[in-house]
């Protein structure tokens, strides 16, 4: 029986995650977390603060699903990978924000990190098959493809909420319609798979039926393809090495489309690809002024082509410096946030 800690239990991933767990006979839900809310082994609705690691401290899981949004994931990471945990990794913002700690962490637990993002699930299964040439990520575009920057201008926070594929919470849903997902998408492969940065691409593919293609030195690529539903790249992880079955149907082949990415329109990828390229906290602080201009618009305080230009003046701001320790870390996430210019 493979004891499960997850965290993030109310949100997309959660929830779907709960629907995986109660599914199989060899998966424990030992410990669940939302917020500052946790369910420890089970027990009633209890505060603790917030205190994640705590809260892991006191299952000692198998397995750590953590799907908490946004920086917050971060001690909750670092906890699994110190301690040898198997991390399925579902919080791409504390791979982008601590990629090289958490790499170090990873090595000195002696665990294992498996992630669950669907594009990054993809690549980690395409991976299996040899070392990567090429990465292939794979955007939906969400739901202003196509649009020119006078269109999007004006767009409301129910608009940039309607995706046309997935099913997300707030902040990635916002986060895939300025393609800023995709862009923290192509750091965290960078830190996942050892890739340089020219060597992990984008393409827009609307019906999201490839979730990533791997391309080897041999010329031959090999790309996972299936439909967008979560429950698979989550039970991937939380059953690796096996495949549990899912209620997923099996796909049936239609026509594949893909399209170069608008990065003059959509900013915010070709943002963090500068940052992740400059390299020490530059990628943190992405993270961080991208967190905090994305509140701001869905709060109606700033307008959907603001995100990105308060993330570029933030960027501008910090100095980038490497973070050789945690503490480090988050006092250069504090600085970034408070380094965006918001009205």
């Amino acid at each position: 029986m493979t004891r499960i800690a997850l965290l993030g239990a109310t949100g997309s991933i959660g929830r779907q995650a709960i629907e995986v767990i109660e599914a199989s006979p060899n998966l424990e839900l030992v410990a669940a977390a939302s917020g500052s809310s946790v369910i420890d082994g089970l027990a009633p609705l209890t505060q603790v603060g917030g205190d994640l690691t705590e809260l892991l401290e006191r299952a000692q899981p198998d397995v750590v699903l953590n799907a908490v949004v946004g920086f917050a994931g971060l001690a909750p990471t670092m906890w699994a990978l110190e301690n040898g945990v198997t991390l399925a990794l579902a919080n791409k913002e504390s791979l982008v924000a601590a990629g090289a700690l958490a790499l170090d962490a990873l090595e000195r637990g002696g665990g294992s990190m498996i992630p669950v993002d669907s594009e990054h699930s993809a690549l980690f299964q395409c991976a299996q098959l040899g070392e990567p040439e090429t990465l292939v990520l794979t955007a939906s575009g969400g739901p202003f493809r196509g649009k020119t920057r006078e269109q999007l201008a004006s767009v409301t926070p129910a608009e940039a909420l309607a995706h046309p594929t997935w099913n997300m919470g707030p902040k990635i849903t916002i986060d895939s319609a300025t393609l800023a997902n995709k862009g923290l998408e192509v750091i965290e492969a960078h830190f996942l798979f050892g890739v340089p940065y020219d060597r992990i691409e984008v393409v827009v593919h609307p019906t999201s039926i490839v979730h990533g293609l791997v391309r080897f030195r041999d010329g031959a690529s090999i790309a996972h393809l299936g439909y967008p539903d979560m429950r698979v790249p989550i039970s991937y992880a939380l059953t690796y090495p096996e495949r549990a079955a899912t209620p997923v149907p099996p796909l049936q082949l239609t026509t594949l489309e893909f399209f170069p990415p608008d990065v003059d329109t959509f900013r915010m990828l070709a943002l963090a690809r500068e940052a992740g390229e400059r390299g020490g906290t530059y990628p943190c602080a992405y993270n961080a002024a991208n967190e905090v201009a994305v509140a701001a618009f869905l709060a109606g305080r700033i307008g959907f082509l603001d995100i990105a230009a308060a993330v570029e003046d933030a960027l501008g701001r910090v100095s980038g410096a490497p973070a050789t320790s945690l503490a480090e870390l988050v006092e250069a996430d504090h600085v970034a946030r408070n380094a965006v210019a918001i009205p």
